[in-house]
């Protein structure tokens, strides 16, 4: 709690009143209509509410590498890292639809890695859908992961026809009741109630503090990615295909933002998730810890300058 008020202290000091945007859809506009209703104190709250689901979202993935066991002991590392890297961007820290459905799909993913050598999980996976269904119903290309989740339920259990109607069952359910609120309201229509979709390719400023994140996100992602790979020999079965799941949420979760995109890196904040998973391992796995300690405070020195020597905060 300490290192992550620590980190986005800028939050508090910099508060920023939040607008949807066309990218977002009608779950998170009213969501955002409500705070705003606050008054001056919307700024502040939508900063509390971001830093809030950030802390749940570390607890979270914390929580799933430790019981599942995809590290070999016990660590608070996972949650350490998703706080550190989702500090790399501005935009990764400010509420958005994004960030709001990365909680509930995260929670999906708890129930995913729950159904291995399950035998009867129907209201598992149903839950799994509506979950995933929520979390579209506040920014739409969440639903690209139903794919993910669907290949998930192949790898950890046997395939089963009624349990994959199941889960696109529980995916649709949240459309159901707001379609029904939309007739019941006499508001019920196609073009409001189907959302949009276009594919196009995000268009980003690009600048050298922007380089110094990314390689700042690469490096320690392809040493974690190394250690893991070389210990998953030592692994139970079970966590090997855990660590596979979660390799194609990573390559699923970086094509997601072509989906119905804008000019911001809010959209890319799904990938922290996973990235944070091979941070950790990286951070885990290192032989000489000198060199662990020398890239977390790297990461933080700089972090710390983008916060207060640039504006890019504020």
């Amino acid at each position: 709690m300490i290192f992550g008020l620590l980190l986005k202290m800028p939050l508090f000091l910099y508060p920023k009143a939040i607008q949807a945007t066309t990218n977002d859809a009608d779950f998170y506009h009213a969501f955002v209509q409500w705070i705003r209703s606050a008054g001056a104190g919307s700024a502040a709250l939508f900063s509390l509410l971001s830093f809030v689901l950030m802390y749940i979202q570390a607890l979270i993935i914390n929580y799933f590498i430790n019981s599942f066991r995809m590290i070999s002991k016990p660590t608070y590392l996972p949650a350490m890292t998703y706080l550190l890297i989702t500090t790399l961007l501005p935009e990764w820290n400010f509420l958005s639809s994004p960030l709001m459905a990365t909680t509930l799909v995260l929670w999906a993913l708890v129930i995913l890695f729950r159904l291995y050598n399950v035998q009867v999980a129907r209201g598992a996976i149903f839950n799994m859908g509506l979950l995933l269904g929520l979390g579209s119903c506040f920014y739409f290309p969440v639903a690209a992961f139903l794919l993910s989740f669907l290949l998930g339920m192949m790898i950890l259990k046997p395939f089963r026809v009624n349990e994959i109607i199941l889960f696109l069952l529980g995916a649709l359910t949240p459309y159901y009741f707001y379609g029904t609120y939309l007739f019941l309201t006499n508001q019920l229509s196609f073009s409001k109630f189907l959302p949009r979709v276009w594919v196009n390719v995000p268009v980003v400023q690009s600048n050298v503090w922007l380089a110094v994140s990314t390689v700042l996100l690469a490096i320690p992602f392809l040493v974690g990615g190394f250690y893991v790979q070389s210990h998953l020999h030592k692994m139970l079965i079970q966590v090997r295909k855990n660590w596979s799941i979660l390799l194609f949420y990573l390559v699923l979760a970086f094509f997601v933002p072509f989906i119905n995109t804008h000019s911001s890196f809010s959209n890319w904040v799904l990938i922290a998730a996973p990235f944070a998973c091979f941070h950790a391992a990286a951070y885990f796995y290192l032989p000489k810890k000198w060199i662990a300690n020398f890239l977390f405070f790297l990461t933080t020195g700089f972090i710390i300058y983008l916060e207060y020597g640039t504006s890019l905060w504020h």
